[in-house]
């Protein structure tokens, strides 16, 4: 899918729109008398969704290293 191009004079017209779409992770090309000059794009990457499947599959499989008992002990412990 080609980036969409925007004169410099119409991003000028319509920043605000501009900056909402590139929030939402699209990339928009500002040309100056045809020729590209800018890109405005999020500042920040857009976040991908967790797959749950596969973050149980990697937490099942990791080892506890934590004695369970002594955590009890700590928290039952009257200086804690």
């Amino acid at each position: 899918m080609p980036e969409p191009t925007v004169s410099l004079a119409n991003a000028k017209a319509h920043l605000s729109e501009l900056a909402e779409r590139a929030a939402a992770g699209e990339s928009i090309l500002i040309t100056k008398r045809g020729k590209a000059v800018v890109r405005l794009s999020s500042a920040t990457a857009p976040r991908k969704p967790i797959d749950a499947n596969a973050l149980r599959a990697v937490t099942d499989t990791q080892h506890k290293s934590i004695d369970e008992t002594f955590i009890r002990r700590m928290r039952d412990d009257a200086r804690y």
